[in-house]
């Protein structure tokens, strides 16, 4: 899909009391991991013999924004396993690992969705408090967010799965920082790339801008238009490829 600044859902309408914003991480702010998914999807091929492609990668993605235990489950679900989860999380992670450390080896500020940085300073500036939500173990998450220097913007406000645990939810952080900041979900600004945290945004009223990234060339500043559907469909206010335009952007999100 070409490249175009932003694109509003019909039903759009400008949040100006926004006060805190929450991002995901990976292919949100950062393409450390990407092509996780098929890497992932390689996996699992491997394990289910004779399995469509295309099935396997729609139920990979369907768990997109849930702890990555969850795929794992589903993989031993499929080969009627039990107890095995943790091992294949333990294979992906390796082999994913070796992706990682070749990348962090060359320009990591290559390694950021285009103008993200930019963005971080302007809404630091601007008085917002950030969060990260990550599916993604929350100490990777925030070993990668010190290695692409942009860890300092959201404090100890990084929230990522817990090793071993199932019950990572982005809702419940979510619930949280409304909760301990007693703010109206109307307060609360997502980017993600996921419709998980997209779909928790709007459940309580927030405005939620999908970040429909291009992991295959990044920084081409074309919109991924498997994305962009799927996050329309969970009801994304506003889908942007990245934050090249995030000036104009966030003065039509903040209007009064």
């Amino acid at each position: 899909m070409p490249h175009q600044p932003f694109e509003f859902s019909p039903g759009f309408r400008p949040h100006w009391p926004i006060r805190h914003v929450l991002f995901d991480f990976d292919g949100t702010l950062s393409f450390v991991r990407a092509g996780w998914a098929e890497v992932m999807t390689e996996m699992f091929m491997e394990k289910l013999a004779g399995a469509e492609r295309a099935s396997v990668v729609e139920s990979i993605m369907a768990l997109n924004g849930k702890a990555t235990i969850h795929q794992m489950e589903w993989l031993a679900a499929q080969r009627q396993e039990s107890g095995t989860a943790q091992g294949y999380l333990d294979e992906f992670l390796r082999r994913l690992e070796m992706v990682i450390d070749e990348r962090l080896a060359g320009d990591r500020e290559k390694l950021l969705v285009f103008g993200a940085r930019a963005l971080l300073e302007t809404l630091t500036a601007r008085g917002f408090t950030l969060h990260i939500a990550s599916g993604t173990d929350e100490r990777a998450v925030r070993s990668e967010a010190e290695a692409l220097g942009i860890a300092h913007f959201f404090g100890g406000r990084i929230h990522g799965a817990q090793p071993n645990a199932m019950a990572f939810s982005k809702m419940e952080i979510i619930a949280a920082i409304l909760r301990d900041y007693d703010l109206p979900g109307e307060a609360l600004l997502s980017f993600g790339d996921g419709h998980i945290e997209t779909a928790n945004t709007k459940a309580v009223g927030g405005l939620a801008v999908a970040v429909a990234s291009d992991e295959e060339q990044p920084g081409s500043g074309r919109v991924d238009a498997a994305k962009r559907v799927r996050l329309l469909a969970v009801g994304a206010d506003v889908v942007i490829a990245d934050y090249r335009n995030a000036d104009a952007l966030l003065e039509t999100l903040l209007a009064p």
